[in-house]
């Protein structure tokens, strides 16, 4: 076997001693349906890593299709979770709202407790002498402190009653 291999291998050195052309010197007929078949042949190995190329190509463009297709679902979700969530925070802020104007608007109306201390201070007034009575002599006889007799003396309707310092009193 290697004693073939040695003799194919001197053979183009032993023909060119000889005189014959080089190999690439050799002209070769060929038929044009060869011809053709060997252009086929060669243009189809070329084009095969391409083909290759492009078919790996198109898996990943269709991968990132999938991907794309995704994020755009979960987009959606997140979108419509903000969307659920804004609403909610929405009718959240109005309820507040509603409760601080019901609170608010609550203090303007007097109870029926203070209704009714007031309707007794306006007639302890009209029945004091000269309807003038002292703060102490009303909390006294109302039996309340200071604080309340304030809140109350508030409600009360400055056109026909109005709050004057004693002559007697000697503070600043």
């Amino acid at each position: 076997m290697i004693e073939t291999a040695t003799a194919i291998n001197t053979l183009p050195s032993a023909a060119r001693q000889a005189g014959f052309e080089s190999p690439s010197d050799q002209l070769i007929v060929l038929t044009y349906a060869q011809l053709q078949g060997l252009i086929v042949q060669a243009i189809q190995e070329a084009i095969q890593p391409l083909q290759d190329r492009i078919e790996a190509l198109d898996a990943t463009v269709a991968n990132q299709g999938e991907e794309i297709a995704s994020l755009r679902s979960t987009v959606t979700s997140l979108e419509s979770l903000q969307e659920q969530d804004t609403t909610r925070i929405c009718l959240d802020i109005a309820h507040d709202r509603r409760r601080l104007a019901k609170l608010e608007s609550a203090k303007e109306e007097p109870t029926d407790t203070e209704k009714k201390r007031i309707e007794r201070i306006e007639k302890l007034c009209s029945d004091a002498p000269n309807h003038e009575i002292s703060l102490s002599e009303l909390r006294g006889r109302l039996g309340i402190d200071k604080a309340v007799l304030s809140r109350l003396l508030k409600r009360i309707n400055g056109d026909k009653f109005y709050l004057r310092k004693s002559t007697l009193d000697k503070r600043i």
